[in-house]
């Protein structure tokens, strides 16, 4: 008899703990997506200085099981550098590999507005898995008239 109850308490914590679980999974997947695509911002505003073409630029990173070389194969998170003919440059990132389900195939994407030099996180992932900084799912002009995030 007790063991049928203390059988039914661990599956009532269970059916709380473990999606509860996976919710943070995700969002920390996501934080740390932003900060090492983030991280990349100094390598594309080195090329934009030195007037280095977008496709030529490189980034020098190591891989990890989230993000890895600019263009990876296969079902990793790829990332991207580009430039428009405005100058509104992007570094997108695409979420596979051993990202969480409810995250896979979602992006993630700085973009650097060329009037202020100014860069801005936006995300496709829900709501509840965005950081506080990147919380639209489209970039805007933060300095632009009636520009926010």
């Amino acid at each position: 008899m007790i063991l049928m109850i203390v059988v039914a308490i661990i599956g009532i914590l269970a059916a709380i703990a473990i999606p509860q679980y996976q919710n943070y999974i995700a969002k920390s997947q996501v934080s740390r997506v932003m900060s090492e695509v983030g991280a990349l911002k100094t390598a594309a505003e080195t090329c934009l200085n030195d007037g280095i073409a977008d496709t030529a630029c490189e980034f020098g990173w190591t891989a990890s099981n989230l993000i890895g070389a600019k263009e990876l194969q296969g079902d990793k998170l790829v990332a991207t550098f580009s430039t428009t003919a405005t100058g509104t440059s992007t570094i997108a990132a695409t979420f596979g590999g051993s990202a969480a389900q409810a995250i896979k195939g979602s992006t993630l994407t700085w973009t650097r507005f060329s009037e202020t030099g100014t860069w801005v996180c936006s995300t496709t992932v829900a709501t509840k898995y965005r950081p506080a900084s990147c919380t639209a799912s489209t970039a805007t002009n933060p300095n632009a008239a009636g520009g926010g995030n």
